[in-house]
């Protein structure tokens, strides 16, 4: 029989069945297999390939996300210093009476400015706590700091929602980092190759620092620890684009799951270098449409809100789909956190919490408000 005469009978069998009759609706993997089927009839194979890697990348990002769940402890123990700062909150709520309501908000909101939320969320926050209160909505010290935790969570949220990496659904999937010079960006996209390993991902590093003279050795090192494969520069004139593109045509005919893409960093103010970025990502773009999957900004949490001035131009220059926070564990501005998921609409993938190799942790929004507003 014909594949349109199978096809056509296929239709005429789905249009005549009736569609209040849920035993003749497959479901889960029977659906699966009957779509399979169903398109290996009519020869839309690669549908039904999509299906499949869909399918992993879907199962990936789930798995990410409930070890972010199950990692709380680590999180918690990152933000120790951030926690420390915002402690007095606490003790500021403790004996808390509707008569010292200015005196406690002005030191709430000097608490807040100090981990490096930033004026406007600052305020935005104490003078949303000021509303519940007056209006009686807020009557003990435990349900301000509960607010409290409601308006952070929510500040997150609503603006950066995805925090698990989007992989689309072919593969390879192509995550390009970037960021600027010292910033910790090897270091992060080597642990994400630890945790993507981890997961049971193929992965394959591209060397896309051709201006470091160490780079590509750093990263050589990170493609032994973690058991990954690497494509390096072909002599000293090679340029990052070819590398990159390179990297994502093997990737594409040896079978990987996920190319992780290193780029040079560079200052946000070199307008020159950062034209590159953009020379990167087509090059990507053109071995693989639609390609890459993501763009990780990494930024170093030490740096507080001087991040945000970074965070634009990179975003301007190559559209960054996520961020990546580092050093946070040794610093005491981890409201920056929210300074830059609020002021930019990108969600934070991932922060750096410690020197380990698993110390790269996927953000879970609530995790992280528990951690420093214990």
């Amino acid at each position: 029989m014909a594949a349109s005469t199978i096809h056509a009978s296929l239709l005429r069998s789905c249009r005549s069945s009736p569609p209040t009759t849920p035993r003749l609706v497959p479901s889960g993997p029977d659906l699966a297999r009957f779509r399979c089927s169903a398109m290996g009839q009519t020869g839309f194979r690669f549908r039904c390939s999509a299906m499949g890697q869909t399918g992993f990348f879907t199962r990936l990002g789930r798995l990410i996300k409930e070890k972010a769940k199950s990692d709380v402890d680590s999180l918690f123990s990152g933000f120790s210093k951030t926690r420390e700062n915002l402690a007095v909150i606490d003790e500021l709520l403790l004996y808390w009476n509707l008569s010292d309501t200015d005196r406690v908000l002005d030191e709430l909101e000097e608490a807040l400015l100090v981990s490096d939320f930033g004026p406007k969320i600052s305020i935005k926050i104490v003078e949303s706590l000021r509303s519940d209160i007056l209006a009686g909505r807020l009557k003990t010290g435990s349900e301000i700091k509960d607010a409290l935790k409601k308006s952070v969570l929510q500040l997150l949220t609503n603006k950066g929602s995805k925090t698990e990496l989007q992989l689309g659904y072919r593969k390879p999937a192509v995550i390009m980092v970037v960021g600027v010079n010292g910033g910790g960006k090897t270091t992060s996209l080597g642990k994400l190759a630890y945790r993507l390993k981890n997961e049971g991902v193929k992965v394959l590093m591209a060397a896309g620092d051709t201006f470091r003279a160490a780079a590509s050795d750093q990263l050589e090192v990170w493609a032994e620890r973690t058991g990954s494969e690497i494509v390096i520069a072909e002599g000293e004139k090679a340029k990052a684009p070819s590398v990159l593109s390179q990297a994502v045509k093997r990737g594409k005919e040896q079978g990987y799951d996920i190319v992780l893409c290193d780029t040079s960093g560079r200052l946000h103010t070199n307008y020159s270098l950062m034209e590159e970025l953009i020379a990167c990502k087509k090059a990507i773009a053109r071995a693989m449409p639609g390609a890459p999957n993501e763009i990780l900004l990494v930024l170093d949490g030490t740096t507080g809100l001087n991040m945000l001035p970074q965070a634009r131009e990179f975003n301007e220059i190559v559209g960054v789909t996520g961020f990546i926070l580092t050093k946070l564990d040794g610093s005491a501005r981890g409201g920056c956190v929210v300074s830059v998921v609020d002021e930019l609409g990108i969600p934070v993938k991932f922060v750096g919490v410690g020197e380990g190799l698993d110390d790269l942790q996927p953000f879970d929004p609530e995790a992280f408000v528990n951690a420093i507003l214990s």
